[in-house]
C-alpha cells in the first residue's frame, strides 16, 4: 500500500512538475550561442533523462506546500551535474583541474547569494548565454524557500564535496586512470566499513544522498540529528550500491569509450555479485534505521529496480549480480520491479517521435 501511494503521488503530483522543468531547460539549452556547448547540453539532457526523473523521486515525500520547490531544486541540481559531467568528459589539457572547476557549479548551487565562479575557466569555451549560471541560480532560489535548508546545509555541502572530488579524479585511461582517485578514496573510506576503495569512490559519486537531504529540508521540524542520519545512510552504503549498479548497466558503453569501470577492480563476476549483495544488505539496513524508513526503503528499491529492469542488465555479468541483490532486498523490491518492467515495456511500444517530444 505504501508503494502504491508513493507511486500515485509521484506520477500525478511530481512527474508533471519534472516534465515542466525539463521542458524549460531544454528550450533554454537550445538558445546556447556556442554550437558545441549547445550540442553537449542537449545531449546531456537527452541521454541522462532518467537521472533527472530519479532525482526528483524524493519530492513525492515532501510536504505538499514545498513539493514544487523540492522538484525545482532537485531537477536543477541534477541538470547541472549531468551537464558539467558531460563537459568534463571532453578532451582537456588538464582534466583534473578542468573537472574540478566545472563541478564547482554543484557546490555553488547550494550557496544562495554567493558569487558564481568562472566554471569554464579551464574548458576553453564559455559562451553558453548564461545557461549554467541560470540553472545554478534556479537551484539556489528553490533551496532558499525550504524551511529546513539551514539544518541540512552542512551535510549537503559534505555530500557535494565528495561528488566534486569523485568527478574531478575519475579519469579515463588516456587521461591518467584511477591512481589519484584510488589514493583519495582510500583515505576517505569510513572507518570500520571494510569497503574497497572503488566502493568508496562509487558512493562519493552518488547524488542520492543529496536529494534525500533536499527533500528533508522541506520539513519545518527537521532535527539536525535526522539530517546527520540521512547522510550516514547514503554515505557510504546506499550511494555505493547506486553508483555500482549504474556502472553495471553502463559497462559495455564505458568499455567502448575507453573508460575503465570501477567494477573492473573486482577479481571476477562472482566476487562482484557477492559484494553488490553485501552493499544491498547494508543499504537496506541503513534505510530501515532512518526516522522515516518506509520512504527511504521505497526510494532504495525503486532505484535498484530502475537499473535491474534496464535492457542492459540482460547479460551474464549483470544477471548473477541482479539475483543476489534482489534476494538481499527481499519482498520489498517486488512491486517496484513490476512497475518498472511495465513502464519500460510501454515506453518501448511508444512511437519514436514521442520520446523526443516528451524530452523537454
Amino acid at each position: 500500500m505504501a508503494f502504491v501511494t508513493a507511486a500515485r503521488r509521484y506520477w500525478l503530483a511530481v512527474f508533471p512538475r519534472i516534465y515542466h522543468e525539463r521542458r524549460y531547460w531544454r528550450k533554454r539549452a537550445e538558445q546556447i550561442p556556442d554550437p558545441q556547448l549547445r550540442r553537449l547540453a542537449l545531449e546531456a539532457q537527452r541521454a541522462k533523462r532518467g537521472n533527472v526523473e530519479g532525482a526528483a523521486a524524493f519530492a513525492a515525500f515532501a510536504p505538499r506546500g514545498h513539493r514544487a520547490a523540492v522538484v525545482q531544486a532537485q531537477v536543477a541540481f541534477q541538470s547541472v551535474y549531468d551537464y558539467v559531467d558531460t563537459l568534463s568528459e571532453q578532451p582537456s589539457d588538464d582534466p583534473i583541474a578542468n573537472g574540478l572547476q566545472l563541478h564547482g557549479a554543484l557546490l555553488a548551487a547550494l550557496r544562495p547569494g554567493s558569487p558564481q565562479p568562472q566554471y569554464y575557466a579551464r574548458y576553453g569555451r564559455a559562451d553558453d548565454g548564461g545557461y549554467l549560471q541560470e540553472i545554478v541560480e534556479a537551484c539556489r532560489s528553490a533551496l532558499a524557500t525550504l524551511p529546513s535548508s539551514v539544518v541540512v546545509e552542512a551535510a549537503a555541502r559534505r555530500t557535494t564535496e565528495r561528488i566534486v572530488a569523485y568527478q574531478g579524479l575519475n579519469l579515463s585511461e588516456r587521461h591518467g586512470g584511477h591512481r589519484e582517485l584510488a589514493d583519495w578514496a582510500s583515505r576517505a573510506t569510513p572507518a570500520g566499513t571494510t569497503l574497497r576503495w572503488w566502493e568508496t569512490a562509487a558512493s562519493a559519486g552518488s547524488s542520492l544522498g543529496l536529494f534525500a537531504l533536499l527533500a528533508a529540508a522541506a520539513r519545518p521540524t527537521l532535527a539536525p540529528k535526522h539530517a546527520a542520519a540521512i547522510e550516514a545512510a547514503y554515505w557510504p552504503w546506499i550511494g555505493a550500491l547506486h553508483s555500482l549498479l549504474d556502472s553495471l548497466i553502463d559497462y559495455r558503453e564505458d568499455a567502448a569509450a575507453g573508460q575503465r569501470s570501477l567494477l573492473d577492480y573486482y577479481d571476477n563476476p562472482r566476487e562482484m555479485a557477492a559484494r553488490l549483495g553485501l552493499l544491498a544488505t547494508e543499504a537496506l539496513r541503513a534505510a530501515v534505521s532512518l526516522p522515516t524508513p518506509s520512504e527511504h526503503c521505497l526510494v532504495l528499491t525503486g532505484m535498484v529496480s530502475y537499473y535491474l529492469t534496464a535492457p542492459e542488465a540482460n547479460n551474464a555479468r549483470a544477471v548473477q549480480a541482479a539475483q543476489i541483490v534482489t534476494d538481499a532486498l527481499g519482498t520489498l523490491i517486488k512491486p517496484a520491479m513490476l512497475v518498472l518492467r511495465v513502464r519500460r515495456t510501454v515506453r518501448r511500444a511508444m512511437p519514436p517521435w514521442s520520446e523526443t517530444s516528451s524530452t523537454a
